[in-house]
């Protein structure tokens, strides 16, 4: 009984060999950068003892955040609206419930990319009647040039590290057998989880005659943090030892 010979692929060690030995490394990057873009969360309330009332108090309400939003132009990216509620109210419990009164409101969320005029459009959405104010959430853009920039960092501190490594071997790197991006020889999708970057600003405007003039808030962008990280297999020449 013969034994088959075996390949060349079958005898090939999967990490190199001593005539062609592999370097693996990974390589990083942090980069600090200002934010493009401010996300700001507006909440529109009304309140009306029967839901014709609520509904018309709340659409006016939202007609007039929406006007104030537009007029700010080219500040504004992007304007759109979430969620629309209109609730109604019961009374305490007992055995026949009535409805007290409607409640009702609306989700808009504005993005915009001039901070000065962000800070005065926040005060002013502040200062209407039963509307609430949450953000602003400094971003950037899911094409921004600080993404690539981080990427292609990453990979030359790849390269330099296995250069590094090489050297310490009195060897010089030969080819490049790899390049990924962390997770990515991974089936199930590495993600992490997003959390909105920025410090938060809450505020929340009552019922009453807004004040004039209402000073603009003085924002300060909270610079981002963009992270990339790739792992690379190199081959390199024979080590001196």
């Amino acid at each position: 009984m013969t034994t088959p010979e075996a390949t060349p692929e079958a005898t090939a060690m999967p990490y190199g060999t001593p005539d062609t030995p592999r370097v693996a490394v990974r390589g990083e990057a942090h980069l600090e950068v200002d934010p493009e873009i401010a996300r700001v969360g507006i909440t529109v309330s009304a309140r009306g003892p029967d839901r014709r009332t609520a509904l018309e108090d709340l659409t006016r309400r939202n007609n007039h955040v929406l006007e104030l939003v537009k007029s700010y132009g080219e500040a504004v990216e992007n304007l759109e609206t979430g969620s629309f509620t209109i609730t109604p109210q019961l009374t305490d419990k007992g055995r026949h419930e009535k409805i007290r009164a409607y409640h009702g409101r609306v989700h808009i969320q504005a993005t915009l990319t001039d901070f000065t005029a962000l800070g005065e459009l926040v005060t002013r959405l502040a200062d209407l009647e039963l509307t609430r104010v949450d953000g602003p959430w400094w971003a950037l853009r899911r094409d921004s040039p600080a993404h690539r920039e981080a990427r292609q960092q990453a990979v030359r501190e790849a390269v330099q590290r296995a250069r590094e490594y090489a050297g310490a071997l009195g060897a010089q790197l030969a080819a490049l057998v790899e390049l990924a991006d962390q997770g990515a020889e991974n089936a199930a999708p590495a993600g992490m989880p997003q959390n909105p970057a920025g410090r938060m600003m809450r505020s929340a405007g009552y019922g009453g005659a807004p004040a004039p003039d209402a000073p603009a808030l003085d924002l300060e962008p909270q610079r981002q943090t963009v992270y990339a990280q790739v792992n690379a297999r190199f081959t390199m020449t024979r080590p001196e030892l």
